[in-house]
Formats: C-alpha cells, sequence, structure tokens
C-alpha cells in the first residue's frame, strides 16, 4: 500500500519540477524586431548579431524575434504598431521626419560629401540634435546606427544630366524633401513602399528608382534595371530604434544590456558595411547592369535650391551646422 502512495506523489513532484525549470527558462521579455531588408542584406546580418548578443548576455532573459522583408508591415506600420506596443524594434531614418522635422537632414541631397564628415555629424551635436527629437516625438530611441551607402539612380536609359530626366517616373521613398528635389530636378517622383518597387519597374508602372547599391543588389533591380547613373546624390545613416515605453518597462540591468547589444550590433555593422560597398559594384556589373558618371556639378547645382527652398527655418538652421 506504501508503495502505490509514494509513487503518484514521486510522479508529480517531478513533473512540478519539470514545470518549474521551463518557467525559469522562459524569457521575461520579448522583443518583435522588424526591418525592410532581406536576409541577404547586412541591415538582417546586424540584427542577428544584435539577438546573440541580446540573449547571450541575459542568458536569455530576453527573446529577440526577428521579421525581415516586411513581414511586419511597411515601414510606417511597423513604426506605428512600436507606438501601439504591438511591435518593439525596426530599422528607419528620414521617414521619421513625418513626426521630427530634423530627422529630415539624415538625408538631404549633397548635404555630405564623404563617410568621415557624415560620421562626424552623427557622433556630434547634429546626431544629438535629431536623435533627441526623434525620441521625443515618435517615442522610439535610436540604440544604433549605419552608414548608408550613397544612393545612385537606376535606370533603363542613360542620364548624363538632369535635364536627360525629362519625366522619368521615379520611385522614391516617402519623404517630402525626396519628392521636392526630384521635382525639381526634371524627374516625376512617386512615393512607393519598398517591396512594391520590383514589380512595378517589371510592369513599367515605373521607370527607375533611388537606393544605395546594397538595396539595389539584394533586392535584385538588376533583373529589371539596365544603368546604375552615379548621382551619388545622398549620403545617409539610418537608425535601429527600439520603443521607448518598452525600454522602460524592463529592469534596469536588462536595459543595459539591450544598449550593449545595440553597440556591438552597431560595430558589427559598420565592419560589414566597408567591405560590403566594396564588392557590391564587381556583382552588379556581373549581373550586367552597367555604371554611369552623370555631370554631378550639374546635380548638384540644380539640388541645392530646391532643397534649400524645401527645408523648413529648423531644418535649414541644422542644414548650415552640417
Amino acid at each position: 500500500m506504501e508503495k502505490i502512495m509514494i509513487k503518484p506523489m514521486f510522479k508529480l513532484a517531478l513533473l512540478s519540477s519539470v514545470l518549474l525549470a521551463g518557467l525559469s527558462q522562459a524569457a521575461e521579455v520579448t522583443l518583435k524586431f522588424g526591418h525592410p531588408a532581406n536576409e541577404e542584406n547586412i541591415w538582417h546580418k546586424a540584427a542577428i548579431k544584435f539577438k546573440e548578443v541580446a540573449e547571450s548576455e541575459s542568458n536569455g532573459r530576453i527573446e529577440v524575434k526577428l521579421y525581415p522583408s516586411e513581414q511586419l508591415g511597411k515601414e510606417m506600420d511597423v513604426i506605428n504598431s512600436i507606438q501601439l506596443g504591438t511591435a518593439d524594434m525596426t530599422i528607419t531614418g528620414e521617414s521619421l521626419q513625418n513626426w521630427a522635422p530634423k530627422a529630415a537632414l539624415m538625408a538631404v541631397p549633397y548635404a555630405f560629401t564623404s563617410s568621415k564628415q557624415l560620421t562626424n555629424a552623427v557622433n556630434g551635436e547634429v546626431g544629438k540634435e535629431i536623435s533627441d527629437q526623434i525620441t521625443e516625438r515618435t517615442g522610439l530611441k535610436p540604440i544604433a546606427w549605419f552608414e548608408r551607402g550613397p544612393r545612385h539612380l537606376t535606370s533603363n536609359r542613360k542620364i548624363m544630366t538632369p535635364d536627360e530626366l525629362n519625366g522619368l517616373k521615379l520611385r522614391v521613398p516617402n519623404v517630402p524633401l525626396f519628392v521636392k528635389t526630384w521635382q525639381a530636378l526634371g524627374a516625376k517622383p512617386i512615393p512607393m513602399a519598398f517591396s512594391e518597387v520590383f514589380t512595378s519597374l517589371q510592369q513599367n508602372t515605373i521607370d527607375g528608382q533611388e537606393n544605395p547599391l546594397s538595396l539595389i543588389n539584394s533586392a535584385s533591380f538588376y533583373e529589371v534595371q539596365k544603368y546604375v547613373n552615379l548621382t551619388g546624390h545622398v549620403r545617409s545613416w539610418i537608425y535601429v530604434v527600439i520603443g521607448q515605453d518598452k525600454l522602460n518597462s524592463m529592469p534596469a540591468d536588462l536595459q543595459a544590456i539591450v544598449l550593449d547589444a545595440g553597440k556591438q550590433m552597431q560595430t558589427y555593422e559598420h565592419k560589414m558595411f566597408a567591405s560590403d560597398e566594396a564588392q557590391l559594384r564587381t556583382t552588379l556589373e556581373s549581373h550586367g547592369m552597367e555604371f554611369v558618371n552623370p555631370d554631378l556639378e550639374a546635380f548638384k547645382m540644380k539640388a541645392k535650391a530646391a532643397v534649400q527652398e524645401a527645408l523648413s527655418d529648423e531644418q535649414l538652421e541644422l542644414f548650415k551646422k552640417i
């Protein structure tokens, strides 16, 4: 009779210990990290680095779920989701000017002429003003920044001067400054989500698009575009952001881990970026794209007046600091 009573009690104790062990290993914080790049892009590789560091340093108390290729929605959708608390992190940049006007200065045509100048701006007073306003106005806290390769214009005809744009239907991100500048240059800019660009080029709904070489390659635009016109019209950076409310809700030690993981992700991405840029032209040429050297002075001169006219007084003040 004793044996019959002990056996079920032993099973119950064993089951309880297993359940408790499972609970002790469950993550205290789950971070849903969605972004627009595909799994081959260095942004996603950097996001994987963040996940590895955050989960390792927290001993599993933090779980990071990655959603590349707009799986959580388009850029604006994910920003809204973070503000509502249904997503936690994303990669975003000048689109934030829809809330924080100073974010426009992250990607102003021909404002930055070198990587060194851009880095000095991001790490200095200009970058602080922009990141502070982003946090204040959007509730998104930047925890890392990535340099973006210069944006170039792709098309199926060579573009040597602004006059040759001649009503070119050009996809641009939903950034008012980009729209106004390309209008002034003579193109017909069409704001459109990145996920729709390939099909629109394929169906001739648009004639061209402008992006860094990394996105031209990872999105396979070489299948639907012949020329890379080296306009280099925007040197910019982009932030990895986390919802401020989400970060504040975490224990102090986990907040510190998230911020450290952000720094390690940034360092990792910067190293990849340098080697990646060097290889991209060769890769795109191997896919049949032809590189064109347009009249940059003509583009700069025509863009400059349009940029200054498009900026608000607040933005123009920051532009002058750059």
